[in-house]
């Protein structure tokens, strides 16, 4: 977290970025804690303690679903019958996959573990919301180093009463750090902020009904898993509800009084 932050907070101060007002400062620290602390942090918890993949992707099966009913209190976003029904159709095709998955685990689910998980949903829901109603407050780099800033100093205390700090210096390890800090943390965090403020909560969260069934081809192409046609079907029933959902949004009350 440390790493990413200070990277993108050079990258900003090289490209004269616009700089950060107390407001942005506080709502960055909100959104880090939430969407990169709790969420991460509650997966790698939830992983530890022995969740199977299966439910590991239903956690971003779920996400998309609790976002929708909560933007529409929160936010007051409304979606269509035909966005609802995308939405519907997303869990399908989650549920499809997971099925497929749990198939294949062996073992139960502590109780740790599913108190993480649920802690998990909660905090990338409550981000999501977050910096969807907050974002136009925050520049993007500087934002985003902050989000990163704050969440690393939760886990970093969290870390200290939890586990011991140790670090093997391989070529895995370094592959990892670098594609944690260049591909996530950098590439796909900054895109996931980029579509929150062009695009609602309930929209965003859609795109990850796809996750579960890709990470399964994906697991397939690199790792030999097993890919039946189960998680294939899924996948095809979540890119329709994804497509569906990301339609044209219904106007909101406050802009149809506009």
């Amino acid at each position: 977290m440390f790493i990413a932050a200070g990277l993108l907070w050079l990258i900003a101060t090289a490209m004269r970025a616009p700089r950060m007002t107390r407001e942005a400062w506080s709502a960055a620290s909100i959104v880090g804690v939430f969407m990169h602390a709790i969420y991460l942090g509650g997966v790698f918890v939830a992983i530890d303690n022995g969740l199977p993949s299966g439910l590991s992707a239903l956690i971003a099966g779920l996400h998309p679903v609790a976002t929708s009913v909560a933007a529409r209190i929160f936010l007051r976003e409304r979606l269509t019958r035909k966005q609802i029904f995308g939405v519907c159709l997303g869990l399908i095709g989650v549920l499809a996959v997971v099925i497929e998955k749990l198939q294949d685990a062996n073992g139960g689910v502590t109780k740790t573990a599913m108190i993480a998980m649920i802690i998990s949903i909660f905090g990338l829901t409550i981000g999501t919301l977050v910096q969807r109603a907050l974002g136009k407050e925050m520049p993007l780099l500087r934002g985003t180093a902050t989000q990163y800033l704050a969440s690393g100093v939760v886990l970093a205390v969290a870390s200290g009463f939890s586990e011991q700090w140790q670090f093997s210096l391989t070529r895995y390890t370094v592959f990892s750090m670098l594609w944690a800090v260049v591909v996530l943390s950098l590439g796909a965090v900054l895109l996931m902020m980029t579509l929150l403020a062009r695009h609602t909560a309930a929209k965003v969260s859609s795109l990850f009904f796809l996750t579960p069934a890709l990470s399964t081809i994906e697991g397939a192409i690199l790792f030999d898993e097993r890919l039946g046609a189960l998680a294939v079907v899924g996948l095809v029933i979540a890119i329709i509800g994804v497509r569906l959902t990301m339609q044209s949004t219904a106007v909101t009350p406050d802009a149809s009084t506009a």
